[in-house]
């Protein structure tokens, strides 16, 4: 193979976007890929829509959610942050709509056109492009990369970019194979866990709404005690439970179990008191008297959702009862029920299942003002390669942005 200015390894997110650059600036640019097209996790993000990055024109407030790398990532951000990504896209034809917690999506909902805009992107600036090639070895000289053997032979580059991703959904590829190069190249790499992921539950009734969402407040309690609350969306599963409130603090039940039996106690009325929701039970139960109680449990929990009432208590209390004969006792448990259905989680899922996982290359071996490593003259590493915490919301997109456009410039210079 010819020799290339820059090498990219990965073909997401943040390594098109690396290509691209960096071909942009006059490089002549090699992409590797290892599975047979492009994007492969891209094209499933945010459920198929992409959230393709976080709208918040704050900086700092951006940055805080990156956690303890905020730090570090303030040079990055200043020279690409969200409103770079967004004028990226927009001004390459994907025009963005803002939804709930400022989450940037195409107009379209369709990840495929995020995906187009890097691929013509690529096409344009003249990147060559290789897929299904696996990279077997990287071989170094002097404290620099000379060259990379591949299933294909080897290729040779003045500066390359690692962007081959973390653990999370091996299923696209991500397998960590990026992990042991740099270990091998002699970097400090932190072991990975699934940080942004659903939870497994013992108990069996959230099986009987899977599928279904609401609004409502999560209490996480370890033994006896309530060590957090929080309100957002909550979306029942086979397995469990899910979605933003549930993947977004993941980790807290992660830390809790270590220590801890932990259960979870949902609250489909947080906005009311027990009492207020005592009196809507039996306001509920006085207009509809004649009525059997299980097909009043659909006004006091709509959406398809009081299946959980019947799937707690018991079918045999709940469906042979008449409104007019309920009992004290039982529309206590039905009160129970509305302010605080639990369960005790089993476990997180694993990395099949994770959104994003932790873990990756400790940011002290790398110059995040330019993605360079401290260890190897002129490779570059970006995106869930980086041990960098985030929530769910457009945060791990903008930050494939950001490090792979840092990458591909610097990549280009050297």
């Amino acid at each position: 193979m010819n020799k290339y200015d820059v090498v990219v390894v990965g073909g997401g997110a943040s390594g098109m976007m690396a290509a691209a650059t960096a071909a942009s600036r006059g490089a002549s640019v090699l992409l590797l890929e290892k599975n047979k097209r492009l994007g492969e996790k891209l094209r499933i993000t945010g459920g198929g829509r992409c959230n393709v990055y976080n709208a918040e024109e704050d900086m700092r407030t951006l940055l805080k959610n990156y956690g303890k790398s905020e730090k570090f990532l303030y040079s990055a951000f200043t020279q690409f942050g969200m409103q770079e990504s967004a004028d990226y896209f927009n001004s390459r034809g994907l025009a963005t709509k803002i939804e709930d917690r400022k989450r940037a999506f195409p107009t379209t909902n369709k990840a495929l056109d995020v995906l187009r805009v890097l691929e013509q992107d690529m096409t344009h600036s003249k990147v060559e492009v290789l897929t299904d090639v696996r990279v077997e070895s990287i071989q170094t000289e002097q404290g620099s990369i000379s060259s990379i053997c591949t299933s294909k032979g080897d290729v040779h580059g003045h500066s390359y970019i690692l962007a081959t991703g973390g653990t999370s959904r091996p299923d696209t590829g991500s397998t960590g194979d990026g992990f042991k190069w740099l270990r091998e190249l002699g970097h400090t790499v932190d072991e990975p866990s699934p940080s942004i992921t659903p939870l497994k539950l013992k108990d069996s009734w959230p099986a009987s709404v899977a599928g279904k969402s609401a609004e409502v407040e999560l209490s996480l309690c370890a033994g006896n005690k309530k060590k957090f609350k929080q309100r957002g969306r909550l979306l029942f599963t086979h397995y469990g439970v899910s979605g933003p409130l549930v993947l977004n603090n993941a980790y807290r039940v992660a830390e809790l179990l270590e220590s801890s039996d932990v259960h979870v106690a949902i609250n489909f009325y947080p906005e009311l008191d027990r009492e207020d929701v005592d009196k809507k039970v039996v306001q509920a139960l006085e207009s509809n008297r004649a009525k059997m109680l299980k097909n009043v449990l659909k006004e006091l929990l709509p959406g398809g959702l009081s299946p959980i009432i019947t799937q707690i208590i018991g079918k045999q209390e709940i469906e042979a009862k008449n409104c007019s004969e309920l009992s004290k006792v039982l529309r206590s448990k039905i009160v129970d029920v509305l302010c605080g259905a639990t369960a005790q989680v089993d476990s997180l899922m694993g990395f099949d299942k994770a959104v994003v996982a932790d873990g990756g290359l400790a940011l002290e071996n790398l110059d995040t003002k330019t993605m360079r490593s401290k260890e190897i003259t002129n490779l570059y590493v970006t995106g869930d390669l980086l041990n960098i915490n985030r929530p769910s919301g457009g945060y791990s997109l903008q930050l494939c942005w950001t490090t792979g456009y840092i990458a591909g410039i610097n990549a280009a210079r050297n």
